[in-house]
C-alpha cells in the first residue's frame, strides 16, 4: 500500500492485515531510524493492535542506511512471512525503496571513493548546494533532474559515481525496474491535492503539540550532525532553528512547506512509476476495505 504522507495508509493497512492474515512491512525510508518517531508519524504499538510490523526501528540515528540495504532486507523478510504462511503487507511513502523490492533493479555498490566524496562535500561547503547540483547537471543531466538540489547526500553521491565511472549513476545500474519479480497487486490511498495540503499542515501542528521539538532537540544535543537520518523532513528544519537560522514560527512553516512539496513529488513518482489501484481517503474507511477486498478477491481469481 502505498500513498502520499498524511494520506491514511497506517490505519488502513491495519485493517487489511487482520483481514488478510498479513504483516506490515516498513515502507519508508526514515522509520527505520530508532528514536525519529513523531516526525515521521511512525506507527505506535497501541496502533500496531498486535499485528506483526518488521522494519522499523532497525537502525540508529548515526547509520547510514541505502535503498540497495532495503531492497535486500525486504526481499528476506517477504520469504519469511510467507513461510509462516502470511500475506507480506508493504506500506509506506517510499516510491523508488518499494519499487526496488518489487521489480528488477540492481545497485552497483562498488563505485565509491571517500576521498572524491570529500572532495565534493568540501566544495558543496565552498560554492553551495545550488552550484553543485548545476556541476552534477553537466556531468549526469539524468540524475540532477532526479535528485532535488538541496538533498546534498545524493548529489555528491551522484558526482562520485560519475567521476569514478565516467557515467551517470543511472547508466550503471544494471537493472532499469521494468520487469516485476514478484506477483503483487498495489494499492493506493489519495485525495483532493488541497485537502491533502491541509492535512498535512494539520498533522504538523500536531506533531509539534506532540513534541517534535523535544524529539529533535534530544538528537541535536546529542551532537548529531551531518548523517542522513536528520536530513528528513521534521528534523532538518528544526535542525535549522537550534542553529539559529530561523525562528520556530518559520521553521515549522518551512516542515508544511517542504511536507506539501514532499507529498507532489510522492503522487507524481507512484503515478509514472508503479501499477497503482488509486483509493480516495476521504471516502468512508469501510467503503475503501471493501473495495479493495474485492480488488484483492480479482486478483487472486485471475493468478
Amino acid at each position: 500500500m502505498v500513498g502520499p504522507t498524511a494520506s491514511g495508509k497506517t490505519a488502513l493497512s491495519i485493517r487489511l492485515a487482520h483481514v488478510l492474515d498479513g504483516e506490515i512491512i516498513n515502507g519508508d525510508s526514515m522509520q527505520v531510524y530508532r528514536g525519529l518517531d513523531i516526525g515521521t508519524a511512525k506507527i505506535t504499538e497501541e496502533e500496531k493492535q498486535e499485528i506483526p510490523h518488521h522494519l522499523f526501528d532497525i537502525k540508529n540515528p548515526d547509520e547510514p542506511f541505502s535503498v540497495a540495504e532495503f531492497q535486500q532486507l525486504v526481499r528476506f523478510k517477504i520469504e519469511e512471512i510467507k513461510g509462516r504462511g502470511k500475506l507480506p503487507i508493504i506500506v509506506g511513502g517510499t516510491g523508488l525503496y518499494i519499487q526496488s523490492v518489487l521489480h528488477d533493479f540492481r545497485f552497483t555498490e562498488e563505485a565509491s571513493d571517500e576521498n572524491i566524496r570529500k572532495k565534493y562535500e568540501d566544495l558543496a561547503k565552498e560554492i553551495g548546494l545550488d552550484a553543485l547540483h548545476a556541476l552534477l547537471k553537466e556531468k549526469d543531466p539524468l540524475s540532477a533532474a532526479q535528485i532535488h538540489p538541496n538533498n546534498q547526500r545524493r548529489v555528491i553521491r551522484a558526482l562520485e559515481i560519475a567521476e569514478i565511472t565516467g557515467k551517470g549513476k543511472s547508466d550503471i545500474e544494471d537493472g532499469k525496474g521494468e520487469i516485476a519479480l514478484y506477483n503483487y497487486l498495489m494499492v493506493g490511498l489519495t485525495m483532493d491535492r488541497e485537502k491533502l495540503y491541509e492535512r498535512i499542515d494539520q498533522r504538523v501542528d500536531l506533531m509539534m503539540k506532540k513534541g517534535l521539538l523535544r524529539e529533535v532537540e534530544g538528537l541535536y544535543l546529542s551532537n548529531l550532525k551531518d548523517v542522513q537520518s536528520i536530513k528528513a523532513i521534521g528534523y532538518k528544519e528544526i535542525y535549522d532553528f537550534l542553529d539559529g537560522k530561523v525562528s520556530k514560527v518559520e521553521a515549522v512553516e518551512n516542515i508544511k512547506r517542504n511536507s506539501r512539496n514532499y507529498a507532489k513529488r510522492q503522487l507524481t513518482y507512484f503515478r509514472n512509476k508503479l501499477n497503482v489501484h488509486w483509493f480516495d481517503s476521504l471516502e468512508d474507511q469501510e467503503n475503501n476495505l471493501r473495495k479493495i477486498l474485492n480488488l484483492v478477491q480479482e486478483f487472486e481469481r485471475m493468478n
